[in-house]
């Protein structure tokens, strides 16, 4: 199995010329209005790559005529190979930005990379992990992000000239003359939204930052209506934000309607306008109307945004930055979110992102295992295949473009066990792992665990005919791993023990056992298995964590926190896979004895022993240079008894980040600490 290479972090800053040289990669409109600004800049041009190398002339040809001499003119991958080259602006159609952006990283190339940095949130944090892992900067060109215009309003609003901000309303939407182009292809993801959608939404979310001290704003709710034209792309749409702390938002766009294309903010004591948020012309000015405050007018005249961004990204080269102040990378990923949520909103998804599309890996490469990645690794006899040591949930991926980009991260660190369960997404997730699958071609090196036979339909009757349905939506014709997902102590035991034998038998499950059983009632199924010549259950998966569980976040679960628990698997050496080794979320940090907003995480772990644990958990953590997060993985990979942990990220930095744990080998000693035993 292979998979796309990520590069590793730089450890030294890079030395750049007094005058860097830039490229640029897709000799298009906006890159000629980037190479009119160039010359305000402190870079110079050295080089334009096109897939025609005809266009790539051109382009050094009229950047000759703005001063900037032996500008070569190139394939891409020549251009990226010039050691003349420091920073490169990617300014192709948005379906190309990801590949470039990749391979511009890779060559050790900072990245200024033109709007939206990638169709959807899932290519996104592909781009963010390796810019991070790169050490390189990575900077979305929302050129207006970077004008002192913008700079004054944000200064305007934390400085309260127009009381506490309460709406915002902001625009960018125009006419074409006719449907035809990039913008009304859906293959190269046209439309407003993506085109010029981010705008608006960035600039909300700068000034909600502003407003309220957050690093990063990001709306809590969003309702859209739009109009999807005759090509299939959003035409025009109008969205409706809405904050923490209630802040709200109006934002339009669109590609065949004209709007004013302004933005206005409102707030307890009067309003701030922008009639030139965007293109910023000759003058752009902010419009100042406040209580007792005769209005006033400050302009911004003769400035230079566009050099003003490259100028940022070369910065921060020099800084050994990976983004700028001005537009970091997790706002690139808020924007992201945001326009894949006004996009599901209308109703407004591109064919090559459907659950149905064979969605190759960002960077087009195949997937492979990279060396020395931190995976620690298990065998479960009967399974056949060697099992990674963490266990990828497949619940919290919003479609198959943001699915494929994390499991092609687990699997380049060296995972291979992902679980599911037949009523996930109501059989959607088990089908966006199956077409991944597919579409990497993986099925012999990859363990899946299956679970079903769910409360109220825990029975032998529907756990044979949700089993023969999951593997249909699979797309397989085995599991590796298949669990009762909950017990029904109703129904003799041996009942269930039959029908898992006979599946296993046929062939249609290798190894199975039971999620949420209780020890006695394991117990009690092998004892019968063996009585009667049937294979036994062989795994649990309970939950279980560094934090003991008073009480469990949903009917029919069960825990394996306890003493007696813990003392019956390192008996019987049965492998749980956990569920919940987090504790759901207790040991991020937000979890503190006088927060009781959270009624399930109190109700479940509040404890002075619990919170005991957490503070040796974080003791622990900074002497082994890793968040208290890593420590409670590290606890539950450290026990007496197989453990295969089942976690949940949302995003590729939460996957990173759980794995830190990997690198984490805990004494007895200090697991025993950790546990209050010592």
């Amino acid at each position: 199995m292979s998979a796309q290479t990520a590069n590793t972090a730089s450890t030294t800053t890079p030395t750049v010329a007094d005058r860097p040289g830039w490229a640029v990669l897709g000799p298009g409109g906006i890159a000629r209005r980037f190479l009119s600004q160039l010359p305000a800049s402190g870079g110079a041009l050295v080089a334009a790559g096109s897939s025609s190398t005809e266009r790539a002339q051109t382009f050094a040809d009229e950047a000759a005529q703005l001063g900037f001499a032996d500008v070569s003119a190139a394939t891409y991958d020549e251009v990226l190979a010039d050691p003349r080259v420091d920073a490169v602006y990617v300014s192709t159609v948005h379906t190309g930005h990801a590949r470039l952006v990749l391979a511009a990283l890779e060559a050790g190339k900072a990245v200024l990379c033109e709007k939206p940095l990638a169709p959807n949130h899932g290519t996104a944090m592909a781009l963010a992990d390796a810019a991070r892992q790169a050490g390189l900067p990575l900077v979305e060109a929302f050129m207006y992000r970077f004008h002192p215009q913008t700079a004054a309003l944000l200064d305007l609003v934390r400085d309260g000239v127009i009381g506490e901000v309460t709406h915002i309303d902001a625009s960018f939407a125009f006419r074409t003359g006719e449907r035809t182009g990039r913008l009304f292809d859906v293959d190269t993801a046209g439309g407003g939204i993506l085109d010029v959608g981010g705008y608006p939404v960035t600039m909300a979310a700068a000034i909600v930052q502003a407003a309220t001290g957050v690093a990063v704003a990001e709306p809590t709710e969003l309702t859209a209506t739009g109009t999807l034209g005759p090509t299939g792309v959003d035409e025009w749409t109008v969205a409706q934000l809405t904050y923490r702390g209630g802040i709200t938002a109006s934002v339009r766009t669109g590609v065949f309607v004209q709007d004013d294309n302004a933005v206005a903010v409102y707030g307890t004591r009067g309003r701030l306008l922008l009639a030139d948020p965007w293109t910023l012309g000759a003058d752009p000015t902010i419009e100042v109307h406040a209580v007792d405050e005769d209005p006033r007018t400050l302009s911004f005249a003769g400035e230079h945004p566009y050099a003003r961004e490259a100028d940022a990204t070369t910065d921060a080269l020099r800084a050994g930055a990976v983004e700028a102040a001005q537009m970091t990378i997790d706002e690139s990923l808020a924007t992201a979110r945001t326009l894949d949520k006004w996009r599901a909103a209308i109703g407004l998804r591109y064919p090559f992102e459907a659950e149905s599309a064979d969605i190759p890996t960002v960077s087009g490469r195949p997937l492979r295992v990279q060396d020395g990645n931190p995976m620690q690794y298990g065998e479960i006899p009967g399974v056949g295949k060697r099992l990674s040591r963490l266990v990828m949930g497949v619940d919290n991926q919003p479609d198959l473009a943001h699915a494929s980009a994390i499991f092609d991260l687990f699997v380049e660190q060296g995972g291979n066990v992902f679980d599911t369960g037949y009523i996930y997404g109501g059989g959607v997730l088990e089908g966006r792992l199956g077409k991944w699958i597919q579409n990497r071609g993986v099925r012999e090196d990859v363990v899946v665990i299956t679970k079903g036979a769910h409360t109220p339909f825990c029975d032998p009757e529907s756990l044979t005919k949700q089993l023969l349905e999951s593997l249909e939506r699979q797309g397989t014709d085995y599991a590796d791993i298949y669990m009762m997902h909950r017990d029904n102590p109703d129904i003799p035991v041996g009942e269930f023990v039959d029908v898992l034998d006979e599946h296993r038998r046929a062939g249609r499950i290798r190894v199975y056992g039971g999620s949420n059983w209780t020890p006695a009632r394991f117990d009690e199924a092998n004892a019968y298995a063996r009585a009667n010549g049937k294979h036994e259950f062989e795994v649990l998966s309970n939950h279980f964590g560094l934090a003991e569980a008073y009480d469990v976040p949903w009917d029919g679960c069960e825990h394996a926190t306890d003493a007696a628990s813990k003392a019956w698997l390192e008996e019987r050496q049965v492998p749980l896979l956990p569920w919940s080794s987090q504790a759901r979320g207790f040991f991020t940090g937000r979890a503190t004895p006088d927060d009781t907003s959270d009624a399930e995480l109190v109700r479940c772990y509040y404890s002075d022993e619990n919170f005991e644990r957490l503070r040796r958990a974080r003791e622990l953590g900074d002497r082994f240079g890793v968040p208290a997060t890593a420590i409670a993985l590290a606890y539950v990979l450290n026990q007496p008894f197989p453990t295969f942990p089942l976690f949940g990220p949302r995003t590729i930095a939460e996957a990173r980040s759980s794995m830190t744990g990997l690198s984490v080998d805990l004494t007895p000693e200090q697991v025993a600490w950790l546990d209050l035993r010592d």
